[in-house]
């Protein structure tokens, strides 16, 4: 597994077992730790641009200690100490030797929890250590690349009984939350189908950089053709349609354009000459898929992350009763909108169904969601209790991914998407943002 140290996960594997007592599909894990008091003690792993956002919206919270920090580069390390310290915290330990000095800072028995904000390849194997440590996980998205990643997650957790939560920020939104509601009050009736997408035109910035330099996720661009990041679409829509409680996705359909886009920004910013401009992609411009659920249900899931145009999310969840739709900030309800067939605002829905998480206000980054899903996180570790999205859910949202590779290259075939609960879909009760 990614050349992952075996002697070292033996040995954090027995420290787990001996160190917690937790029931694998169960909600309320519980620990034998005598130590274990309000404080969450958590170490990050990654102190990039995410990884030092998500540090300084832990900052924030009380009750919360940052006792180690680690990334491959020593002057981001440091920075990170001062701002800890400056915040009025304790100076972290530093990690900064190489790729698997993070095994060293996760077999430390001062952490309660790890957060997770590597690069990709990174994210399932940082995260099956950290299960196997015996530490809470929270790992950025996606929490798998592969198949056999998702895999590993879900057999880690089995295995150990410790949470591990993928950061999907999106699924906290305001307005998705409150739709969740609207969905749980039965105002939409039984739903039949969403549209997501996630449309963020990345090349020029998160791709590659200002000067047309390669930045780390360009690879997968060169490498693969594939929905690259599922889980910002799919994220609400977990929840909203009750997969893996009660139904679960059975089968993914994904096609891709040619891909246009790179080569023409490279062309456009740097000249025809340039090696940007001549370099062959595998990655399509835009990926759709269409997934079935087990109970006839269909999602229409876009990637768009290349070609010029504004962020737009467009979800849309459609009942036997109405729908909600995110772009044009709308709701049409039957027998409850004013007039017949004509679209309403959501406003007025957003105020009445407002979710308890939001009630209070939010902070932080994202409009507040980062710092509310850090929030649920901290509180499922300080009470040992399991976290907000769970490992199904996790790696249902991410195994998009590698499954629309598979679809594509094999001519848009439809392929299965494994029951990574292993029949306990049919039986597990909603969990995410239930409402007291």
């Amino acid at each position: 597994m990614n050349d992952m140290s075996r002697r070292h996960f033996l040995k954090s594997n027995a420290a787990a077992t001996a160190g917690l007592a937790f029931t694998a599909i169960g909600t309320r894990p519980t620990s034998v730790r005598a130590e274990n008091s309000r404080t969450v003690r958590i170490g990050i792993v990654g102190i990039g641009g995410r990884g030092n956002s998500l540090m300084q919206n832990l900052l924030l919270m009380k009750g919360v200690e940052i006792r180690a920090l680690c990334d491959l580069r020593p002057e981001k390390v440091a920075a990170a100490q001062n701002a800890v310290v400056k915040a009025g915290g304790s100076k972290p330990e530093g990690y900064a030797k190489d790729e698997y000095t993070f095994e060293q800072m996760m077999d430390r028995d001062d952490l309660d929890a790890v957060i997770i904000a590597t690069y990709w390849q990174w994210h399932a194997p940082m995260a099956v250590y950290a299960m196997k440590a015996g530490k809470y996980a929270a790992v950025e998205v996606p929490a798998g690349y592969t198949l056999e990643e998702c895999w590993d997650l879900v057999n880690t957790y089995e295995e150990t009984g410790v949470p591990c939560m993928m950061l999907e920020n999106w699924s906290f939104r305001r307005d998705n939350l409150a739709v969740l509601n609207m969905i749980r009050q039965g105002l939409l009736g039984k739903i039949v189908h969403c549209h997501c997408a996630h449309s963020h035109d990345c090349i020029d910035h998160w791709f590659f950089d200002g000067t047309g330099k390669d930045r780390w996720p360009a690879r997968y661009l060169i490498e693969h053709n594939r929905d690259q990041y599922p889980t910002h679409q799919m994220g609400p829509v977990i929840s909203w349609m009750d997969i893996n409680c009660g139904d679960r996705l059975d089968y993914v359909t994904s096609t891709a354009t040619g891909c246009f886009g790179i080569n023409d920004m490279f062309e456009r910013r740097f000249g025809k000459d340039h090696p940007g401009a001549k370099r062959k992609y595998a990655q399509g411009d835009i990926v759709t898929s269409v997934i079935k659920t087990k109970l006839g249900k269909t999602i229409v899931s876009n990637y768009d992350m290349q070609l010029p145009r504004p962020y737009d999310n467009r979800w849309l969840i459609q009942g036997t009763r109405g729908l909600y739709n995110e772009q044009r900030e709308a709701v049409y309800l039957l027998d409850k909108s004013p007039k017949y067939h004509q679209w309403e605002p959501f406003a007025p829905y957003q105020e009445k169904y407002e979710h308890s998480w939001w009630k209070e206000g939010a902070q932080g980054g994202h409009g507040g969601t980062d710092y509310i899903e850090l929030e649920q996180f901290v509180k499922a570790v300080r009470n040992r209790t399991q976290t907000a999205i769970d490992v199904y859910d996790s790696v249902a949202m991410s195994v998009i991914g590698p499954l629309s590779e598979q679809s594509i290259s094999s001519g848009s075939v439809p392929v299965k998407v494994p029951d990574f609960t292993r029949g306990k879909w049919k039986s597990r009760k909603p969990t995410f943002a239930i409402e007291a």
